[in-house]
C-alpha cells in the first residue's frame, strides 16, 4: 500500500509540474469567484429588517426617535418635528440603512452645516463628492452611495439626462418647509417621479410654524414633495413625553428683577407700541392686520410675518402706514438693547434717534411724552445725579457672578474640576459676557462708552478708581493670580477729584482702546477658567469689589480644540467656564448638542430663554441615562414678568397652535392615490397637446409612462434655456405647463422660444442695474443682430405689487428714481424698434405667455442658439461681416434687413458706394424708394427747417464755400459748426 501510494504521489507531482503553467490562470481566476461569491453571501445574510438594525449594538435612539426610523423607513412621507426634538439622529441610521455601492441616494436642500454634520456621521466610503465637471459627475453618479448636491446642477443633470434616474434609489430633502410649487427642488422631484416610480422620497422639517402661513400650505407641500404620509411629532406627543421626563434633569429658576429705569423704559416702549398699533389699525380698517398686536410686536419673527403679509398690498398703503410699520421694528430694537444689552450700548443707540433727521422721518412716536421719558431715562442709567459717568451694570450679571463664585464653586469638593457652560442667545452677549468675567464690570463699559463714543466727561469715585487702576498699569483683567479677586481693585485709596479724573482720561482712553481694537470682534464661543481660589463670604474682606475680575480665556480655543482647553483647565485644576451662543454659523443648531457631547457639563446656565435649546438640553440627558444625583443642574436667568418672559411664552404658544392646526389639517385632508407619482395616473406629471384636448386628456394620463405617442399628438414644444436662468423659478413652471426645456451655455438671450423669437428676462432690480451700467443696450444690439423678434420681458416678483417701486418693502425708491428709469427704457425702444416689451406679473404669467407664443411655431435649433454670438461660424451670412459695419448700415435710410445683406455683398466698400449713381443704388437695394432715399442721404444737404441751432449759419456759409456738388459739405460744415461754438 505504501508503495502503491508512493508512486501514484510521484505521478501526480510530475503531472503538476506538466502543467503547472496552464492551470496557474484558471486557479486564480477560481479562487477570485469563489471570493466574490462568499462576499456576495456575506452581504446576503446581513440584510436584516428595519426592527432589527435598531437592536444592533451600535444604534442609540430614544424611543421616539426609533418611531421615527420605522415610520420614515417603510413608507414615504413628510415628518414635522418640533423644534430641538433633533429628527437629524433618525435620518442619520435612515442614510446608514441605505448606504451601499448599488444605492444612489440624494440628499438636497440642505445647508453647508447640515451637509457637513451628516457627511461627518456616515462611512467614508459611501460618500461621493459632487465633481466640477460634467464627465465626473456621470462618472460619480454610476458609483453609486451617497451624494449632497445642490438643486440647480441636479436639475441640469436630470434634464441632460446624465444621471441614471432608473437608478436613484431615493432622494431625502431637508427643511421641507421651504418647498414650494416653482422651486428647483420641485422641479427636481417631478423630473425625477416622471421617469422613476419605484424609487423614495423622505422629507424632513422642524418649522411647524412655517406651514400655517398661506392656504393649504401642508397639502400643497406634501403634492409637491410627491408623497402621501405626513409624520407629526410635537413635544407633547406621548412618546416624546414617554421618552423625556423620566431623565429630566434639575433646573433652578432664578427671577431677576430688573433695575428701575429698566421696568419704566419697558413699560413706555410698550405704551408706544400700544398707540402704534391702534393707529395702524384706525388708518387701514379694511386691511386685515389681526397679526399686528403688542404681543407679537416682541416677538423674534414679527417683522417678517407682517412683510409677508403687506408685501402685495404695500403700494396701496399711504405712507404713515409704512413709517408706522418701520417704527415698530425700531421700537422693537430698542427693547431688545434695554433689556439684554449694557446701560452704555443702549444709550448710544437711543441717542440715534434723537436726532432731528430722525424727527422729521418718522411716525411721529418721539414727539410723544413716553418718548421723552425714554430718553431721560436711558441717559440716567449712564450718568448719575451729579451728571457722572457711573452706569448702571445689567442685573444679571451680579446673578450670574453669585451664581459662578458661590453656588457652582461650592461644589467643588463634589467635582474634582466643576464644569459650567453658559447659553447666549447671540455673538454679541456672549461677547459682553467674556469681556464682563475677564475685566470687570467698570472696565467693560468704559470701553463700551469710548466705543460708541459717549462722552464720558467726570466719572464717579468708582470709576476714577477704575481708571486709576487702569492707568497705573493694574488693570482688573490682570490682578496677581496669587492674589485674592478683591486685590484687583485697591479700595484704601482715597477718592480723587472729578478734575483730576478728567486729566487723566486721554491716557485712560489709550489704555482701553488698546484692547477695544480687537475686542469688538463678536466670537460664538469662549473658553474661561477661574484665575483664583475662591474665598467663602464669610472670608473676604468687607471692602471687596464684587466686580473684580476672576477668569481667564483659554488660548486652546483660538483654534476651536476643546480637548486641548479642557486638558488645560484640567491641568490647572480649575473651573473650567464655556460661553456658547444657542447656533452657531458653521453648525447651526447642531454646534450645542456638539458641545454638550465635548464637554459634559456639570451646570448649565441659561442666560437667555430659547426653546430649541432647552429641549436640546432635555435629550441630552435622555440619552445619558444617569441617576438624578448625577445629572446636570440648569440654571434658568430670566427676568419674570417681563418681555422677556412674554417672549419665549408666545413662541410656546405659537408652536403649540401651528401643531394643532396641522393635526386638523391631517384628520380632514384627501390625499389622492395618485399624489405619490407611482401610478400612471399621475396626471399633474404631464399636459396633452393634441389637436382635439377633450379627448387627450384621459389618454395622455393613461399613455403617460410608456414610449409610444398617440398619432394626432404633435412634437412636444421646446424652449432653450440659458444655464445661468436655472436660478429662477421660470424653468419650473415652463417644464409644468409640458413644454421641453433645453438646458444650454447661450451667449445671447435667457430664453429661445422659435428661430425668430429670442427673449432676455429681467427682474426689476435687474433692469435697474442693467440700465445704469449700459449692459441691457449690449444686450439688445445682439438681440436685435441675430434675431428678427427680440423681446425684453420685465418680470415682476409674484408676492410683489405689479408696480414699480423698490425690490425691498421699506424701499427708499422716489417717484424721480421710477421716471429716470421709464425714460431709459423709451429710449431703448427708440434705438431699437424691433426690440418688444413684455411687462409680466409673475413667473407663472411668463409661463403661460411662452405656451402661447409657441403655438404653432416651429422649434429653436439648439446648435443654432449655441453658436450664434461665438466665434464659431454658423449657418447665414450676418457673421461674414464686421458687425459694425452691419449696424451703422442699418441705420442709413433705404437700408433693411431685407436689403442689407446683398448692399454688404456687391456694395464694396464705403467709398464705392459714394461713387455710386442714384439707379445703380436703386437696383443694388431693389428698390427704386430705398435707393433714392439712400442716395438723399449720401449726396444731399440736409439742414434744420428753422434757423434754431447756433451752428446753423455756419452750415449754411459752409455750403456757398465748398459747392454744392461736394459729397463731404455736410461733415466739413459741421466740423466748423463745432469750432465756431468754440
Amino acid at each position: 500500500m505504501s508503495e502503491t501510494a508512493a508512486e501514484n504521489t510521484a505521478e501526480a507531482d510530475a503531472d503538476a509540474e506538466a502543467g503547472k503553467e496552464p492551470s496557474q490562470e484558471t486557479d486564480t481566476r477560481n479562487l477570485l469567484e469563489s471570493a466574490a461569491a462568499v462576499q456576495e453571501d456575506e452581504e446576503l445574510a446581513n440584510v436584516v429588517t428595519a426592527e432589527e438594525y435598531l437592536m444592533s449594538k451600535d444604534v442609540v435612539l430614544l424611543e421616539y426617535e426609533k418611531q421615527m426610523f420605522l415610520d420614515l423607513v417603510h413608507a414615504d412621507g413628510l415628518l414635522v418635528c418640533a423644534k430641538g426634538l433633533s429628527y437629524e439622529r433618525a435620518l442619520v441610521h435612515i442614510l446608514k440603512a441605505f448606504s451601499d455601492a448599488g444605492n444612489l441616494i440624494l440628499v438636497i436642500n440642505g445647508s453647508d452645516w447640515e451637509e457637513q454634520y451628516y457627511k461627518s456621521k456616515m462611512d467614508a466610503k459611501y460618500i461621493h463628492e459632487v465633481a466640477n465637471t460634467a464627465t465626473e459627475r456621470e462618472r460619480v453618479y454610476l458609483e453609486g452611495g451617497l451624494q449632497f448636491i445642490s438643486t440647480r446642477i441636479l436639475v441640469v443633470d436630470l434634464l441632460k439626462q446624465r444621471i441614471p434616474i432608473e437608478l436613484i434609489s431615493g432622494i431625502v430633502v431637508l427643511r421641507a418647509h421651504t418647498i414650494i410649487e416653482s422651486c428647483q427642488e420641485a422641479f427636481a422631484l417631478r423630473l425625477y417621479r416622471q421617469r422613476n416610480k419605484t424609487g423614495f422620497v423622505k422629507a424632513f422639517s422642524n418649522s411647524p410654524e412655517a406651514f400655517t402661513i398661506g392656504y393649504s400650505h401642508i397639502e400643497r407641500t406634501m403634492r409637491n414633495l410627491f408623497v402621501k404620509q405626513l409624520f407629526i411629532w410635537p413635544r407633547f406627543h406621548a412618546t416624546v413625553r414617554g421618552s423625556l421626563k423620566p431623565w429630566q434633569a434639575q433646573t433652578i429658576e432664578l427671577h431677576v428683577p430688573l433695575s428701575q429705569h429698566m421696568t419704566s423704559i419697558q413699560t413706555h416702549i410698550l405704551d408706544i407700541m400700544n398707540f402704534l398699533v391702534r393707529e395702524i389699525k384706525r388708518i387701514n380698517r379694511n386691511v386685515d392686520m389681526e397679526a399686528v398686536t403688542v404681543e407679537n410686536c416682541v416677538t423674534k419673527k414679527f417683522h417678517k410675518i407682517l412683510q409677508a403679509q403687506l408685501d402685495c398690498i404695500w403700494h396701496q398703503l399711504n405712507s404713515q402706514t409704512k413709517l408706522i410699520v418701520a417704527d415698530l421694528k425700531i421700537l422693537r430694537s430698542l427693547m431688545i438693547s434695554t433689556m439684554y444689552h449694557d446701560a452704555v450700548s443702549a444709550y448710544a443707540l437711543m441717542k440715534r434717534y434723537r436726532s432731528t433727521e430722525y424727527a422729521l422721518s418718522n411716525s411721529g412716536w418721539t414727539l410723544l411724552d413716553a418718548a421723552e421719558q425714554i430718553f431721560t431715562l436711558s441717559k440716567q442709567r449712564v450718568y448719575n445725579g451729579q451728571q457722572e459717568f457711573e452706569p448702571e451694570p445689567c442685573p444679571k450679571w451680579q446673578a450670574l457672578t453669585e451664581l459662578l463664585t458661590q453656588d457652582i464653586a461650592q461644589e467643588k469638593h463634589r467635582l474634582e474640576q466643576p464644569k459650567v457652560l453658559i447659553l447666549c442667545q447671540d455673538a454679541r452677549t456672549c461677547f459682553q459676557l467674556k469681556q464682563y468675567l475677564t475685566q470687570g464690570g467698570p472696565r467693560f463699559l468704559l470701553q463700551q462708552a469710548l466705543h460708541h463714543e459717549v462722552p464720558v466727561g467726570n466719572l464717579s469715585d468708582k470709576y476714577a478708581r477704575e481708571s486709576q487702576s487702569i492707568s497705573a498699569g493694574k488693570p482688573a483683567a490682570a490682578a496677581d493670580p496669587t492674589k485674592s479677586g478683591a486685590s484687583a481693585v485697591d479700595a484704601s485709596q482715597p477718592p480723587v477729584a472729578a478734575a483730576a479724573a478728567a486729566a487723566g482720561m486721554d491716557e485712560l482712553a489709550q489704555l482701553l482702546s488698546e484692547t477695544d481694537a480687537e475686542a469688538q470682534h463678536f466670537e460664538e464661543s469662549y473658553m474661561l477658567t477661574m484665575t483664583q481660589t475662591q474665598l467663602q463670604p464669610q472670608e473676604q474682606p468687607e471692602d471687596a469689589d464684587p466686580n473684580a475680575s476672576i477668569f481667564e480665556t483659554i488660548p486652546e480655543l483660538e483654534q476651536f480644540d476643546v480637548t486641548a482647553a479642557l486638558e488645560a483647565a484640567a491641568h490647572r485644576k480649575q473651573p473650567y467656564v464655556c460661553l456658547q451662543t444657542f447656533k452657531t454659523e458653521r453648525e447651526g443648531s447642531m454646534a450645542l448638542e456638539h458641545m454638550l457631547e465635548q464637554l459634559q457639563p456639570h451646570h448649565v446656565v441659561m442666560y437667555n430663554t430659547n426653546v430649541t435649546a432647552i429641549r436640546q438640553l432635555e435629550v441630552f440627558e435622555a440619552r445619558r441615562r444617569l441617576p438624578p444625583a448625577d445629572r446636570m443642574k440648569v440654571y434658568f436667568l430670566i427676568h419674570a414678568r417681563t418681555v422677556e418672559e412674554q417672549s419665549y411664552l408666545t413662541s410656546l404658544r405659537r408652536e403649540k397652535a401651528a401643531f394643532e392646526l396641522i393635526i386638523d389639517t391631517k384628520s380632514k385632508m384627501v390625499v389622492p392615490e395618485y399624489q405619490d407619482g407611482k401610478t400612471d395616473e399621475a396626471f399633474v406629471l404631464y399636459k396633452s397637446y393634441d389637436d382635439e384636448p377633450a379627448a387627450g386628456d384621459n389618454a395622455q394620463s393613461r399613455q403617460a409612462g410608456g414610449q409610444q405617442q398617440p398619432q394626432g399628438q404633435r412634437e412636444t414644444p421646446k424652449v432653450i434655456v440659458d444655464m445661468r436662468e436655472f436660478r429662477s423659478d421660470l424653468p419650473c413652471l415652463i417644464h409644468k405647463r409640458g413644454l421641453e426645456v433645453l438646458p444650454l451655455t447661450i451667449a445671447i438671450g435667457d430664453y429661445i422660444l422659435t428661430p425668430e423669437v429670442c427673449v432676455e428676462r429681467k427682474s426689476i432690480s435687474d433692469l435697474i442695474g442693467s440700465l445704469n451700467s449700459g449692459r441691457l443696450y449690449n444686450q439688445c444690439v445682439q438681440m436685435q443682430r441675430h434675431y428678427a423678434k427680440p423681446i425684453l420681458l420685465i418680470e415682476f416678483d409674484q408676492n410683489k405689487p405689479f408696480h414699480l417701486q423698490g425690490k425691498f418693502m421699506l424701499s427708499q425708491q422716489t417717484t424721480a428714481t421710477n421716471a429716470d428709469i421709464v425714460q431709459k427704457l423709451q429710449l431703448l425702444t427708440l434705438h431699437f424698434p424691433r426690440l418688444r416689451l413684455i411687462w409680466s406679473p409673475s413667473p407663472y404669467a411668463t409661463a403661460q405667455l411662452f405656451e402661447e407664443l409657441k403655438l404653432g411655431k416651429p422649434q429653436p435649433d439648439p446648435r443654432q442658439a449655441v453658436a450664434l454670438g461665438s466665434e464659431e461660424p454658423v449657418a447665414g451670412e450676418q457673421l461674414q461681416y464686421n458687425s459694425g459695419i452691419h449696424d451703422f448700415l442699418l441705420r442709413l435710410p433705404g437700408v433693411q434687413t431685407r436689403n442689407v445683406h446683398a448692399l454688404l455683398r456687391k456694395g464694396g466698400s464705403l467709398r464705392q458706394l459714394l461713387l455710386r449713381t442714384q439707379a445703380e443704388l436703386s437696383e443694388l437695394l431693389q428698390s427704386q424708394e430705398c435707393g433714392k432715399l439712400l442716395y438723399d442721404i449720401l449726396h444731399v444737404a440736409h439742414l434744420p427747417e428753422k434757423d434754431e441751432v447756433a451752428g446753423s449759419t455756419a452750415l449754411l456759409a459752409a455750403g456757398k464755400q465748398f459747392g454744392a456738388g461736394s459729397h463731404n459739405r455736410f461733415r466739413k460744415a459741421a466740423v466748423e459748426a463745432r469750432r465756431g461754438r468754440r
